[in-house]
């Protein structure tokens, strides 16, 4: 009988099903890469808004706590935003005529809120409380990012579940001494940079993580992890 197929199907065959395989992987890498980009996470991506606010000039030149604007951090979910009284109890005094602050004269006359674009958003569905992670010395720049250097603000970090996830199973790697908790020039302990709690010294962020932990009373990894906590 004769042959029906040609010696080179069995090789174009082969070739076929792992270029498939291949190429499958590769879009798969690819989505990944994509979905890790900032054209999705707006990482690092600054935002326009109506006025070109700075923290490292209010912040850190200026001094000016983050409690001063963000008044309900400690005690809501919600960080609160600063009202246009906020910001005319010093450029009623400083900066009058500035032209770039002509939006929150008006904003004052007309009585209507400054429209600002949210650079931090979580998904309706994400349940977040700033108070408590206040509460259990979670600094502002652990989810923020250096946001006492940021002139114009922008996202620091994915916010994705994994990200949140993986400082629930590790609490002890990012709690902070309360105090420190608004200090956005705060580092983590180093044989450089020791830091101070109740008269001990420590040079590695682990150790002081465990005492806080003990200290604060933080969930295990189990509990922080478990679906209601997040999603209600």
């Amino acid at each position: 009988m004769a042959q029906v197929f040609h010696r080179s199907t069995n090789t174009l065959s082969r070739l076929t099903i792992f270029g498939a395989v291949f190429l499958a992987v590769a879009l798969a890498a690819l989505a990944f890469l994509v979905n890790q980009s900032s054209y999705f996470t707006e990482v690092n991506l600054a935002r326009e808004q109506p006025v070109p606010f700075s923290h490292k000039h209010h912040v850190t030149e200026d001094g000016i706590d983050c409690r001063y604007c963000h008044s309900t951090v400690e005690k809501s979910s919600f960080a609160g935003m600063p009202s246009t009284y906020t910001c005319m109890t010093c450029h009623s005094q400083i900066w009058v005529k500035s032209p770039m602050l002509e939006p929150v004269r008006a904003s004052l006359a007309t009585d209507n809120s400054l429209e600002w674009t949210r650079v931090n958003a979580l998904p309706g569905f994400v349940y977040f409380d700033h108070s408590i992670h206040v509460a259990k010395g979670i600094g502002c720049t652990t989810c923020h990012g250096p946001i006492g250097d940021m002139p114009i603000t922008y996202r620091a970090n994915t916010l994705y579940m994994r990200w949140c996830i993986a400082c629930h199973n590790h609490p002890d790697e990012n709690v902070r001494p309360r105090d420190q908790v608004f200090n956005t020039a705060y580092r983590a302990p180093s044989a450089l940079t020791p830091v101070v709690y109740k008269g001990r010294s420590y040079s590695e962020q682990i150790a002081l993580g465990k005492v806080l932990v003990k200290e604060y009373r933080i969930k295990s990894a189990r509990e922080l992890t478990d679906c209601y906590t997040c999603h209600r």
